[in-house]
């Protein structure tokens, strides 16, 4: 009977892989899509300076959607 939840949790979202991979990219939208996506924005694809720190509070928002969705998933357990 364990063998069968073992190889459920395995497969799909609740994998080990896709765990990890979930929260690094939730913390890279977090964390770096605020401080480094304006910087970028700015200078590497020439957009405006309003627009690209509005740029980055929606990367940060994301971010934090994101992480409220695998909190609430359980992926994440607080």
């Amino acid at each position: 009977m364990t063998e069968n939840v073992e190889n459920e949790n395995v497969t799909g979202i609740y994998s080990k892989f896709w765990r990890i991979t979930l929260v690094v990219v939730s913390m890279l939208l977090i964390f770096i899509g605020p401080t480094y996506g304006p910087y970028a924005f700015v200078n590497l694809l020439k957009i405006s300076y309003f627009a690209s720190i509005g740029a980055g509070i929606i990367l940060f928002i994301i971010g934090m959607v994101f992480m409220l969705f695998l909190i609430r998933k359980k992926i994440i357990t607080v």
